[in-house]
């Protein structure tokens, strides 16, 4: 088959002839129809994280199965599906039930093992879903990882009706995925950034104000803050917080490191909510969303070939939602 390849991490990916997988007992294998890039297509190629070598990213994939193990039930040859990035070991699932992601043989797929830009993939038969008929494809592979992730952050945060949710960087898979969940909680949301465009999109997605993250202060007050961006707007997002608010974190664009003032985290009697990933039943709570009609926003579609220009619009920071890419032959 052919794939994007990553021969040294850190290295440069590689348009190439790699072996057709074939799946184990426990396993399926999928014809990939699209598939999506997160920010994992980039880290791999820092070292950070280091795959098992050689390696396939990307962790967003929908295609239809080709072949499927011995063990596996419930799918079948012919089946569309979408694929769930979260992996647990079935001890993990039956031990920590929601909090599987916990569990310390929990992996992201396409992180971890290779993934979806290829012709062919691989995955957990307990990883793959039916996809919403009445989604494109394009859409079922934007939605897995960034959703889920978002969708664990503000149940993590107890977001309700009417409360107001600030998500801090608007543009990522992952702030738009919690523009959209939190609006169908009922939330009222206010989202930052520095470029205006984006700011007058996430306007026209719903929400209610946007603010640009390079002002001195955000005059921004919120009961839950979605935070991914890290030391350069730790200290505006702790700053619009309600007294007792929350502030859910799930990473780190800007870097590792955040000074955190004590006095205000305890006088304002504020939670600090670390987040990643979701589980086998959130997912499973996103798919009925999806199928329900939740908005999914795709910045742009490109060709598989064409995964070059794609990473670096990624790596500009220019989208506004997922870029997708539609892969040839279906």
């Amino acid at each position: 088959m052919q794939a994007w390849i990553l021969d040294e991490s850190p290295g440069q990916y590689r348009w190439g002839d790699i072996e057709d997988p074939t799946p184990a007992p426990d396993e399926v294998r999928i014809r990939v129809v699209a598939s999506a890039l997160n920010h994992m297509d980039l880290w791999v190629t820092r070292g950070m994280p280091k795959p098992p070598l050689p390696h396939i990213p990307g962790c967003d994939t929908a295609g239809i199965v080709d072949m499927v193990g011995a063990e596996v039930t419930g799918v079948q040859i012919g089946d569309e599906v979408v694929v769930n990035p979260g992996v647990s070991p079935v001890e993990d699932i039956v031990a920590l039930g929601n909090n599987s992601p916990y569990g310390p043989g929990f992996m992201i797929w396409g992180e971890h093992c290779r993934g979806g830009h290829a012709t062919y993939a691989i995955v957990p038969g307990r990883n793959v879903r039916l996809r919403p008929q009445s989604r494109s494809w394009v859409e079922c592979a934007a939605f897995p990882l960034a959703y889920v992730t978002a969708l664990r952050m503000l149940n993590r945060a107890r977001v309700s009706a009417g409360e107001t949710v600030l998500i801090v960087g608007i543009g990522s898979g992952v702030s738009t995925a919690a523009l959209s969940i939190a609006r169908h909680m009922g939330a009222n949301v206010i989202v930052t950034s520095r470029d205006e465009t984006k700011r007058s999109q996430a306007i026209e997605l719903g929400a209610m104000q946007a603010v640009d993250s390079a002002e001195a202060k955000w005059n921004v007050q919120a009961d839950v803050v979605v935070e991914s961006v890290g030391p350069a707007t730790w200290d505006n997002s702790m700053r619009a917080l309600n007294p007792g608010g929350r502030l859910v974190v799930c990473g780190g664009t800007s870097g590792p490191q955040v000074n955190v003032n004590l006095p205000r985290l305890f006088f304002k009697q504020y939670e600090i909510i670390g987040s990643s990933m979701g589980s086998y039943q959130e997912f499973d709570q996103l798919l009925t969303l999806v199928e329900n009609g939740l908005p999914i926003a795709v910045d742009s579609v490109h060709a598989l070939s064409d995964y070059s220009s794609a990473l670096a619009r990624l790596e500009r920071g220019e989208q506004l939602g997922k870029i997708v890419l539609q892969h040839e032959g279906i």
